[in-house]
């Protein structure tokens, strides 16, 4: 995202015995401490989705629940923890203990879907209780219907895996083997689902070690004075940043290509209301549940508004929950974005990614100079799972191709890079190749997938696998196929996403959210959208367009075509670039 100039600090108005030196060092300390737990679980995981993809997140609470600080992982997450606190809250009140481990994934009770494991640590410093250690991480495979658990075309929750209520993983330290058991006995791949639970407890105990250590040195009621304090600090900002908004109801509609059964448009539309240092986000009007499983429960939406409306704060702004007091979030009960008891919620993701775009699109008419055109869409999922024709042994692959993001106020989108509610990885070719059935045939960018604007959007990238086992269950979850990434002020929509397959000799055009059987030496082809442009492609410096042709980046024909830019012998011919753009401002008038 584009920050405009930063404005004057804002004073921490810290207490007498608080100095603003203190202040800044446990500010700091938290944020460091967060970072280190996302690194722990990097450097402890078993599955390549945690380890290499980096599908996970890292917080620290306060005792009240309240997030204090986030690690650079996965944003997305994040702000769906206070309602995971409410379940937990709800189900365990004052029956909290020291050595206690708390995990949780059912959606309607406080998760998100159920790949994503929350696991919350009370942290006491003797018999107070002082925080909690959050780490959620997205497990390879939960059981369900299908291999990874993360079907777009289940209709029921039942289909999609194991659902855990809040329970105790340790008891006063002691390990719930039934609970582990259970779970060993109802996924696929138990060590390493095992194994990543292992890498959360150890982040867990870290957060743990490095919270006491602070109140060992500063003496716990400096540290929950500070812990409030930093929690009004970060609404203190957030609210002067909404006061220079103007007042106001500004609105946006958005779509996503279908549900995997119907292919109908599914509306998510926003109101954003204004009111002098608070912002109402509200989702009414958008479509109601659908019978595929992009379901997304209310805790997700909260996430993902937090997130686009943080994206466009200063960059100082604490990534607590003081930001989130300022933001009242509603979507209708029995929405896509609220549903009801039972719905599929297995690829909910999708919807939260096109909730962030919507949110933005509507932010886009308050601080134009902060928002970007839309990117990708959010990464899109090749998940094959099978088994070893000779031992029997599964295999699971769950690749999320990132992308590209749109351009900005003041410069291009980025080619191939995460979506910014993801910061995730994509998974280097060689771990893929090594570790699963698969020989990756292309990986690259997608040229002319750039939306044309002043600034360019961002390329997608393109991944072509082909399987090596005898068969396996293939499963697609994409979208920006018909309703592309929108530019702004002028910029054009990215190009549109594309599944092909070849199978039997014919390449076969698939549609955006496919499950089916495929075999041996079957091609798979995903072709991502690019990013839309910003501003008017009329006014790009045609070097600019060039240093593109150059780099392969966009064709001639694209140059033409998107920026009216006029390349022979490779150089830009000036009086036939002239002249075209002066038809195009003509035919525009």
């Amino acid at each position: 995202m584009i920050h405009a100039q930063p404005t004057p600090p804002v004073s921490p108005q810290p207490s007498a015995s608080l100095d603003p030196i203190t202040f800044a060092v446990l500010k700091s300390a938290f944020e460091s401490i967060v970072d280190d737990m996302a690194y722990t679980v990097m450097r402890t995981a078993r599955s390549p989705i945690v380890r290499d993809v980096l599908d996970y997140s890292a917080t620290m609470c306060d005792a009240e629940g309240r997030i204090l600080a986030q690690a650079k992982t996965v944003a997305l997450h994040l702000g769906a923890v206070p309602d995971a606190m409410a379940a937990l809250q709800r189900h365990y009140g004052d029956d909290l203990h020291p050595g206690d481990v708390i995990i949780f994934n059912d959606p309607y009770d406080g998760g998100m879907h159920l790949p994503d494991i929350f696991m919350f640590k009370p942290i006491f410093d003797g018999a107070r209780h002082v925080g909690y250690a959050v780490v959620i991480c997205h497990h390879c495979d939960v059981g369900g219907r299908v291999p990874g658990s993360n079907a777009s075309d289940s209709t029921e929750i039942f289909q999609e895996g194991l659902r855990i209520p809040p329970l105790k993983l340790f008891d006063k330290g002691v390990r719930n083997k039934t609970l582990f058991d259970i779970i060993s006995k109802n996924v696929r791949l138990p060590d390493l689902v095992i194994g990543d639970l292992e890498a959360q407890l150890a982040t867990c105990a870290l957060g743990e070690r490095e919270f006491l250590r602070l109140t060992g040195r500063y003496g716990i009621e400096m540290v929950e004075r500070f812990l409030a304090e930093f929690l009004d600090y970060g609404e203190r900002l957030t609210r002067r940043a909404f006061a220079r908004w103007p007042d106001g109801r500004y609105s946006f509609t958005d779509y996503i290509d279908g549900d995997g059964f119907d292919e109908a448009p599914i509306p998510i539309h926003v109101t954003i209301t204004v009111a002098g240092d608070q912002i109402g986000v509200d989702f009414e009007g958008s479509a109601p549940q659908v019978k595929g499983a992009i379901n997304s429960t209310l805790s997700f939406v909260k996430s993902a508004t937090y997130l686009a409306v943080r994206c466009v704060l200063d960059p100082d702004v604490p990534n607590n929950a003081g930001v989130y007091r300022c933001i009242d979030v509603s979507a209708p009960k029995g929405s896509l974005l609220n549903p009801e008891f039972p719905a599929p919620v297995a690829a909910r993701a999708l919807t939260g990614y096109r909730v962030v775009d919507t949110v933005l699109g509507a932010l886009a008419a308050i601080v134009p100079e902060r928002v970007c055109a839309a990117g990708e869409g959010g990464n899109s999922v090749v998940c094959l799972g099978g088994y070893d024709k000779a031992t029997r042994e599964p295999f699971i692959v769950v690749d999320m191709i990132n992308g590209a993001l749109g351009g900005r106020a003041t410069k291009d989108g980025i080619d191939a890079v995460t979506n910014p509610s993801q910061n995730m990885s994509n998974m280097p070719v060689e771990i893929m190749e090594a570790t699963y059935p698969l020989m990756i045939e292309e990986y690259a960018l997608r040229a002319d997938s750039c939306g044309a604007g002043h600034n360019r959007g961002g390329l997608g990238v393109v991944r072509q696998y082909r399987l090596l086992a005898e068969e396996a269950v293939m499963q697609l979850r994409a979208d920006r196929y018909l309703n592309q990434p929108y530019g702004l002020f002028g910029g054009g929509p990215g190009a549109p996403s594309r599944n092909l397959l070849n199978e039997t000799g014919t390449v076969e055009l698939l549609a955006s959210k496919v499950t089916r059987t495929v075999h041996r030496g079957a091609v798979l082809r995903h072709e991502q959208a690019g990013g839309g442009g910003y501003g008017d492609p009329l006014e790009r410096d045609p070097a600019r367009v060039l240093e593109d042709v150059i780099d392969g980046k966009v064709s001639e024909a694209f140059a033409r075509e998107g920026f009216a830019v006029v390349i022979a012998d490779g150089r830009v011919d000036e009086v036939r670039t002239k002249a075209l753009r002066s038809a195009r401002r003509g035919a525009q008038a």
